[in-house]
């Protein structure tokens, strides 16, 4: 049984990949530079999703102005445990979130054609005193997704679901101290 609140992303021993979704005029540079360049804006907040899903509803499958290029961004363990130990949560103290480096928000997660499920998928907001730290030490690579993406959507479109799904990105529970779940609200079912 999956747990009401829980870290499911596609890791590695060193790495776990994050997406997010931009236009072209961000996502084109990055892909090319394997990490986040001008235009890039490290002066504001940008949120960061290990759950795929997630991200395609966000973006509409890469169709919402603004996020029609999705990419896996592979960053270190490191730095996204790092970024969990230094969030608060969105819904905790407003003064501490204003303080906070790192912003923490637990959303319904979605199935393959977009319908909330019964758990709950994390984002993470890294703001602009940390963003620096992302982009220069965190970020191992930056690939483009998005023909994936569209593959995908045009076989959910065509009621192939089952099909679909088997090409969406592997993702298993991320295993986390027992502190750190704690302080993120990562919680067992009852």
């Amino acid at each position: 049984m999956t747990e009401l609140r829980q870290i499911r992303a596609d890791f590695d021993e060193r790495t776990i990949v994050v997406y997010q979704a931009y236009g072209p005029a961000i996502a084109g540079p990055a892909v090319a530079a394997g990490r986040f360049v001008e235009p890039f804006s490290r002066g504001r907040m940008t949120w960061i999703k290990p759950s795929f899903r997630w991200l395609m509803h966000r973006s509409n499958w890469a169709r919402k102005p603004g996020q029609e290029r999705v990419l896996a961004v592979r960053i270190t363990r490191e730095g996204w445990e790092h970024a969990l130990a230094s969030a608060a949560p969105t819904s905790g103290d407003q003064d501490a979130l204003a303080r906070a480096a790192v912003h923490v928000q637990w959303d319904p997660e979605r199935s393959a054609a977009g319908a909330a499920l019964n758990h709950y998928s994390i984002q993470i907001g890294v703001g602009r005193a940390m963003i620096g730290t992302f982009v220069d030490e965190w970020t191992v690579s930056v690939t483009d997704l998005t023909p994936q993406v569209h593959r995908i959507a045009g076989l959910i479109r065509a009621g192939r679901n089952a099909q679909a799904v088997r090409l969406l990105p592997p993702e298993r529970p991320y295993p986390l101290a027992p502190d750190l779940a704690r302080s993120l609200g990562v919680t067992p079912r009852r």
